[in-house]
């Protein structure tokens, strides 16, 4: 049968960081895993999901790279230039790239970079915890992105939207997975 993928948008006020908005969708993947191209398999996902917003987001924080990508154009780079809305990779691991040791602090910070080019900043958002990979993706400086990034982090190593889009999405597979059975 068709192979389905999740995915999952949350809108939320930046300062209180609560959820005004949130959508979540299963859909058939179009276009095959084929690493460094992921984002040709998840913007078919992710677009009809922005249509979907009742009011636009000043920005988005994407769970995967923007410019810390082989051919320096992850996810939030393809997605910033469908939206046209200033867009942030932060991702769980490093895809390209090295950088200097970080120190264990929470906000300890060094540039990734790739063949002399600064391509995003290596990101300790809790202290003695695996550090996040921050780049541009479009629309946005790299110290905003940062920026941006720290403000979201609270109380844990993600930020708070890319958080609740997974909890969001979790909770619709287990309620799917229930009533598909």
């Amino acid at each position: 049968g068709d192979i389905h993928g999740w995915a999952g948008i949350v809108v939320m006020r930046l300062l209180e960081l609560t959820i005004i908005e949130q959508h979540c969708r299963c859909a058939p993947l179009t276009f095959p895993y084929v690493p460094g191209l992921l984002s040709f398999r998840e913007l078919p996902l992710l677009l009809p999901l922005f249509a979907e917003l009742q009011q636009v987001p000043d920005a988005v924080i994407c769970d995967g790279q923007g410019r810390a990508h082989p051919r320096r154009f992850g996810l939030a780079c393809h997605l910033g230039l469908w939206l046209d809305l200033p867009t942030v990779g932060c991702a769980k691991s490093i895809l390209c790239g090295s950088h200097a040791p970080l120190q264990p602090a929470a906000g300890s910070m060094v540039p990734l970079t790739l063949a002399d080019e600064e391509i995003g900043t290596v990101l300790r958002t809790r202290a003695k915890i695996k550090p996040v990979y921050v780049s541009v993706g479009h629309r946005i400086t790299l110290p905003d992105a940062v920026r941006l990034v720290q403000v979201c982090c609270t109380r844990y190593r993600l930020p708070e939207p890319i958080r609740a889009a997974h909890a969001l999405v979790n909770r619709a597979r287990i309620t799917h997975c229930r009533t598909d059975n």
